[in-house]
């Protein structure tokens, strides 16, 4: 075996205390660097006043309650038709009705051509609120549907007036004037809050 040479290290006594000052390590409080930021960059009065004024520019007027449903008409594309449409009740699917909306045109409008109407977070594919979904249709077939309904309306108006001009031949008989069913028609638009 060959000579080892061992070498003992002593460490000096940890002295207590503070380090005396020398020269070098004289500074002043001024020259040193700012170990940490303020705690409060902001005034949290202004930061509340902020955030105040954010969410007041998404809903309005507080009193006046907020429609869950509203949709901004220059936010749909020409051409189309938006309509929310039932897609659950109490939780519960009914694949029957969407089947019955997708063989009358209606598709659901994709969350990524409003990411406004979703959270960003959960990777939404469509827009629902409370267990309805945004659909889309084109607005010609829109328009053909809301004739066919309103023939259909027309119609049994007109079978209405049929059957109260109508009675068995006698005494009374609607040809006399006493009995005669008189009807007034009136046709008027209904106005719907917020349309403008």
């Amino acid at each position: 075996m060959e000579n080892e040479a061992v070498v003992a290290v002593v460490a000096e006594p940890k002295k207590r205390g503070r380090p005396k000052k020398t020269a070098e390590s004289a500074t002043s409080v001024a020259d040193r660097p700012v170990m940490r930021t303020e705690m409060r960059e902001r005034d949290p009065r202004a930061e509340a006043e902020r955030r105040a004024a954010e969410i007041m520019g998404h809903i309005g007027n507080l009193d006046e309650g907020t429609d869950d449903f509203y949709v901004d008409k220059t936010k749909i594309p020409d051409g189309w038709t938006y309509e929310w449409k039932r897609k659950t009740v109490y939780g519960q699917e009914d694949p029957a009705y969407m089947v019955q909306l997708g063989r009358t045109g209606w598709t659901p409008v994709p969350a990524a051509r409003h990411p406004e109407m979703m959270p960003a977070a959960g990777g939404y594919q469509n827009i629902e609120r409370k267990g309805q979904l945004l659909m889309e249709r084109p607005k010609i077939i829109t328009d053909q549907v809301t004739e066919i309904n309103n023939n259909r309306a027309r119609n049994q108006v007109r079978v209405k007036e049929a059957q109260l001009n109508s009675a068995p031949d006698g005494q009374f008989g609607r040809d006399h004037a006493q009995a005669k069913a008189k009807i007034n028609k009136s046709y008027e638009s209904v106005p719907i809050p917020g349309d403008k």
